[in-house]
Formats: C-alpha cells, structure tokens, sequence
C-alpha cells in the first residue's frame, strides 16, 4: 500500500488521482480539521467517476509531528510520496514552518527507516536549490547557499531536505523532486490567489522571471519516478521559466480581463511591502504583501529540466495551456457559484 502526506493539498489531491485512476491502494493522511471535498473535486475536473476513485483512498488522521500516529499509518505501507508541509510567505508562520517541514520530516524518514519502507519520495521545492551566477540556468548541482535573501519557507524546507540526504545514508531508498511554482485548479488561494487577483482586475506586475509547472505533470513524473526505482537522486520539476508580466498576460487574456501595465520596480516593491507591513499591524489584518513575496516576484530565476526529461522522457504542458485550462476551470466555478 501506498501512504500520501499532503493529500488534500493542491498537488497531493492530483498526486491521489493519479494513483487511484491507476488502481494502486493508497492511504493518505489527513488532519482532523482538514475537508477531502476539495480532493473530490479536484478529482471531478477529470473524470465522470469521481466519486468511485474518491472512496478508493483510506484516510487516516494523523499529525507528522504526533511520531505514534504516523507509526500506525506506516503499518502496511511499502511506499510514502511525502507532500505534505506548511507553506507560507508570512513570518507569523515561520516557527511552524520549521517545525513541521523539518522536525515532522525527521519523523517520517526516522519512522520509514525503522519499518524497512521500500521507497520513498520528498517533495522539497526549487527555493531550496542554489541560484546560478549572471541569471544563469540553475540545475540539480546548484547548490544552496546561505544568505540573508533566503526567504523563510526555502530555509524550511531545505531543513526538510537535508533530513531525506540524511535518511539515504542511513540506508533509505529515497529520492526528491524540486518542483518550481506550480500551477492548478481548485485551490484558488493558492500561488497568492493569482487567479483571483487577476480576475479581480490586476494594475501592477513585478519584473522577475520564474519557473512554473503544471501540477499535472509533477504528480505524473512522481508516480514515473517510483515505478523506475530511481533514488539517491533530485530532479527539478520545470515546465518553463516565465516573467511574471508573461503569466499574468496569459491569466488575463484567458479570463478576459486587463493584463497589468503598471511595473513595479525593486526599490518600490522594498517600500511596498513595508507599508503594508505597517498597515497590517495598525489594522490587525493579515499582510497582501510580505518581505518574502517582494524577494521573490522581483528576481529573475530560471531553472534547467534537462535532467528529468532525458531520464524518463518527458514533455511538459507548456505553461500558456496551463493556465488555459486552469481559467476554464476557474470560470465554471464562479459560474457554479453565481447558480447556487
């Protein structure tokens, strides 16, 4: 049987449709507080059989920090797809984030050690990879480098990651994926709600340049990648490396909207998410804009995906008809909503 960490997260929900559809048992872990609704419709942008693929999956409550609960949801298991972490560009998360996506991996790779798990896979993220020099194409061997730039949640997960090289030499037939940003249907909040905030009328655009994938593929390339018995390696999980001002054009011109015309530079995105910041704690709301998201929309990043495509083959989507069929998607659920 197959365990799942994350599962009714964006690209865990995905992760589970790939392997229920193939008839593989999977268990996936869930907090007590969490809705698999959204996995069930995550699933029925796909098929008419939703329902039946849905109650294929075994749901266990449990907490990766809670080491008792997740030995009981090892029982059984002979693969883990590690998806599950805290993701957040707010610093109020920020000890959480370290807790869990360190401390809870720690726990998952100690666990899948002492029960002789035969495979397991960590999805750890492109923020936790070096940055190649002069705007350069960052690859597997671009290695981190510590820098007051780091945003909080690469630090955390280079955390995790570091647990899983550890776990490898302690014998754990382990290998990671480092997806760039990816991009899907259904978790509308999710990226920063980029969706939303176009369709909601976006004036402003950033001037980086970064990598995105469409969640699709990264699920299909974590189920190829088990069933090679690959490990002991990393790949990066890259579609395409697109500036920002590139994606939101193709966001608007597929949800008929206004692409942004107002750039932000460096020096005012700096000002900008401090007077926000400043906002945030006079008001007692939560940030639109943090340090982290300015770090990151304002620097060009672009990231090599020569290594997965020769190792299995692999075509990506091209971002643009990503984000075609993520606004399809995006514009039946409104319309589902004005109906109800």
């Amino acid at each position: 049987m197959i365990l799942v960490t994350g599962g009714t997260g964006l690209l865990g929900s995905h992760l589970l449709f790939e392997l229920t559809r193939s008839g593989k048992p999977v268990r996936a872990l869930k907090r007590n507080s969490s809705n698999t609704a959204i996995v069930k419709k995550i699933f029925s942008y796909y098929t008419q059989e939703a329902d039946f693929l849905f109650k294929k999956i075994e749901w266990f409550d449990a907490d990766l920090l809670d080491f008792s609960t997740i030995e009981e949801a090892l029982d059984g298991i002979t693969e883990v797809y590690h998806c599950g972490a805290v993701v957040s560009f707010f610093s109020k998360d920020y000890a959480r984030m370290l807790k869990v996506n360190i401390e809870g991996t720690a726990n998952l790779v100690n666990l899948c050690l002492e029960n002789n798990i035969n495979r397991f896979l960590y999805v750890s993220s492109i923020a936790t990879l070096g940055r190649a020099d002069n705007e350069g194409l960052t690859t597997e061997e671009t290695y981190w480098k510590t820098a007051p730039g780091n945003t909080r949640y690469s630090v955390s997960k280079y955390g995790g990651e570091r647990e899983v090289w550890r776990g490898m030499e302690e014998g754990l037939q382990a290998l990671i994926v480092n997806p760039s940003v990816i991009l899907g249907p259904g978790f509308w909040h999710a990226n920063s709600g980029l969706f939303q905030m176009v369709f909601k009328g976006l004036r402003y655009y950033p001037g980086g340049i970064n990598g995105f994938v469409d969640v699709r593929d990264v699920a299909t390339i974590m189920v190829n990648l088990m069933e090679r018995n690959i490990s002991r390696e990393r790949f990066i999980i890259n579609s395409e490396n697109v500036s920002y001002l590139q994606l939101f054009s193709y966001i608007a011109g597929y949800l008929k909207k206004p692409a942004p015309t107002i750039y932000v530079s460096p020096s005012l995105s700096r000002v900008a998410w401090r007077l926000e910041m400043l906002r945030s704690r006079l008001t007692r709301s939560t940030p639109k804009l943090t340090r982290d998201m300015a770090l990151t929309s304002s620097r060009k990043y672009a990231y090599s995906n020569e290594k997965i495509r020769k190792s299995i083959g692999y075509d990506f989507i091209p971002v643009e008809k990503s984000v075609a069929g993520i606004c399809e998607k995006f514009l039946g659920d409104i319309l589902i909503g004005i109906r109800q």
